[in-house]
């Protein structure tokens, strides 16, 4: 399973990034998937997951108005739409994936796949 993230790079505040993740090795519509992301001296955190069992998401409340994971199997890609950037929102965001059906267990657990890291600027 290799997990490649792209679509990172510098956007003005307000601005919109679209990050991608292609999976490939397996089906993806088998997996529940996610995004997580780690700034500078912190933590890694979770943004958003999409549960491969009934297609529901779960994302971070400090984003959940601004960013929307989605998939498109045919294309085995998963998207993270994140609209009006913030500086608080540079990081290094990755992609994962989990044979878990559900979210809960997904963010629980440590995923058993991810992606390299692209690194997201939100700066003037």
């Amino acid at each position: 399973v290799q997990l490649q993230a792209s679509g990172g790079g510098l956007a003005q505040p307000g601005g919109s990034l679209r990050l991608s993740c292609v999976v490939s090795g397996v089906t993806l519509g088998d997996y529940t998937i996610g995004w997580f992301r780690q700034a500078p001296g912190k933590e890694r955190d979770w943004v958003s997951c999409l549960a491969s069992s009934d297609g529901s998401t779960t994302t971070a409340d400090s984003v959940k108005d601004r960013f929307a994971i989605s998939r498109n199997n045919a294309l085995n890609t998963v998207y993270l739409q994140m609209n009006s950037l913030q500086p608080d929102d540079t990081a290094v965001y990755y992609c994962a994936a989990d044979r878990a059906q559900h979210c809960i267990t997904f963010l629980t657990t440590t995923p058993d796949y991810w992606g390299q890291g692209t690194q997201v600027t939100v700066s003037s």
